[in-house]
């Protein structure tokens, strides 16, 4: 009782040091404004733009896309200027940039809401989306914001072990994680109940609060020795994933965990056109969908580290990923009856939770989500354990390089499905398919796991 008493008074002191504080406000008015933003717009041109379930597949597996392309990109470089340069000056020259990337995505929002349009077609080799400038802007600015994620998603995980004692650590950690969590809930709720005209308001302003945040971290300098950056990309990136990847653990942790968010951003861009046209539910329900699997992710994470009680093992993983295929399945199931009974019109949060079968719906979507956490989160500890300090921002690259490249290619299938005419409640069963083989490489990294612990031991 006294140690876990100790471990919350730690907790709570770290909010108010300069040396954690600013970096905690800074990530958490990152990961809201994000959310919002993002949420808000695929939102609006789902139910206020387009009026076909092909052209809203369509768009929002582009805006995934999009949002996911600068991981796969710039990552290498993102990942070698935060070991080897200040990482707080990296955040506020993001953070500054940030500022104009809000403003463009606003003006998009603005001239959306007002009904401004100039068509534009944009042809994607199998296909044509017809779109308006204002889309256009909006799908810059969620490629910028891309940009700045991948800058920012390093230095998250590598500053912390500068400015905080080796006991202060993992309470930090878990505050930052807790605190980010809590921020994208708050930016995809509140992005499904306010106006349009009201969120393009707010991403500027809470982007100007950003960044002063950002100007109150401490310096950060590089721990290790500092090598020449290496801007050639796809030379930075191969050599950079090669390196990382050495590690069989380390290997088949960053392949699994790349899957999964295959699969979660299949689902993710089936969520909003789902809600609407298999579902008839309005933005609000479409919103309640993000949250409830994001808690449920959170859910899974805390009950699979319960279950390991600290330990770093993938031996929960396969059963965990294959649980959540059985979901997934029961969840399509769901949707077919939905469809036999479906309401014929758009049915307000209230409305859709008295519809019958809405409850099993939730959990059903809970349960990939939880599953889902238990699967994945173990994976993320290999990233931090497996390589020395100095190490570990270009490890947590090499990791979103790999991963944001598979789901590029996830968002690339959904589009292809969509524009072949493949129904949206049809394409969820993929993601089940895919859980078997995320479970495969599940088996293969606990096997790695058990080799290396046995030759310890010996």
């Amino acid at each position: 009782m006294a140690c876990v008493w100790g471990q919350f008074l730690t907790t709570v002191k770290l909010l108010g040091r300069r040396r954690f504080l600013p970096l905690f406000v800074t990530q958490l008015f990152n990961a809201f404004n994000d959310n919002l933003y993002k949420t808000a717009m695929v939102l609006f041109v789902v139910y206020q733009v387009y009026n076909s379930e092909e052209a809203e597949g369509l768009f929002s597996a582009v805006a995934s896309g999009l949002f996911i392309l600068p991981f796969f990109a710039l990552s290498a470089v993102a990942g070698q200027l935060a070991d080897m340069r200040d990482k707080a000056r990296i955040v506020r020259i993001v953070k500054f940039c940030e500022i104009g990337l809000m403003i463009i995505g606003a003006t998009g929002l603005y001239l959306a809401w007002r009904g401004f349009d100039l068509p534009v077609s944009i042809p994607l080799g199998f296909t044509t989306i017809d779109t308006s400038f204002p889309i256009i802007l909006m799908l810059f600015a969620l490629f910028l914001t891309g940009v700045q994620s991948t800058f920012l998603g390093p230095i998250k995980y590598a500053i912390l072990p500068q400015h905080l004692r080796k006991e202060e650590v993992l309470a930090g950690t878990g505050l930052v994680e807790a605190g980010t969590y809590v921020a994208i809930l708050a930016g995809t709720i509140l992005a499904g109940w306010i106006p349009v005209e009201y969120a393009a308001a707010a991403i500027i302003g809470v982007s100007i609060m950003g960044y002063i945040s950002s100007r109150q971290i401490p310096p950060a300098p590089p721990l290790g020795q500092v090598e020449k950056l290496d801007w050639h990309i796809l030379r930075a990136s191969t050599r950079l994933i090669r390196k990382t990847m050495d590690d069989r653990q380390v290997y088949y942790a960053i392949l699994a965990i790349s899957f999964f968010w295959t699969i979660g951003a299949v689902l993710f861009i089936q969520f909003p056109p789902l809600a609407k046209n298999v579902i008839m539910a309005s933005k609000e329900v479409a919103s309640v969908f993000l949250v409830v699997f994001s808690v449920g992710v959170a859910i899974g994470s805390v009950a699979v580290n319960k279950l390991l009680k600290g330990q770093v093992s993938a031996r929960f993983a396969p059963v965990s990923v294959l649980v959540m295929a059985l979901f997934v399945v029961a969840f399509y199931i769901v949707c077919k009856m939905w469809q036999a009974d479906q309401p014929t019109e758009l049915l307000d949060v209230a409305s859709f939770i008295s519809w019958p079968m809405a409850t099993v719906l939730l959990l059903c979507l809970l349960g990939i989500s939880v599953s889902g956490g238990m699967f994945v989160v173990p994976l993320y500890a290999f990233l931090t354990t497996r390589v020395s300090t100095d190490q570990a921002a270009r490890t947590i690259a090499a990791n979103n390089i790999v991963n944001s490249g598979a789901m590029v290619g996830g968002s690339l299938l959904a589009m292809a499905l969509t524009a072949g005419g493949v129904p949206i409640a049809e394409q969820v069963l993929l993601s089940a398919a895919m859980c078997i083989i995320s479970a495969w490489l599940g088996v293969r990294l606990h096997s790695a796991e058990k080799v290396e612990a046995a030759a310890a031991s010996a």
